[in-house]
């Protein structure tokens, strides 16, 4: 069963990543996103071309999506970090 968000371009289904957030219709997680963002340090449009499939409001939403929920989102980010040390 798929949860809404406020966010149109993002979805979280347990099928999915295993619960994690995503870009609807996609598998591209919203804090691999984050990642690419925050951390790679590129541009929204950086990450379009790293991601064809991807269209602009998608990318800009995960980032909204992010934003408002970023402290578990960088939880997350040093729990994996972690885990592949």
């Amino acid at each position: 069963m798929q949860t809404k968000t406020e966010h149109p371009y993002v979805a979280i289904n347990p099928k999915i990543c295993g619960g994690s957030p995503v870009i609807a219709g996609t598998r591209v997680r919203i804090v691999d996103v984050a990642i690419e963002y925050e951390y790679l340090n590129r541009s929204p449009d950086e990450i379009i071309s790293a991601h064809p499939h991807l269209k602009l409001e998608q990318v800009h939403n995960a980032l909204s999506y992010y934003y408002e929920n970023r402290a578990e989102i960088d939880k997350k980010i040093k729990e994996d970090q972690i885990l592949f040390l």
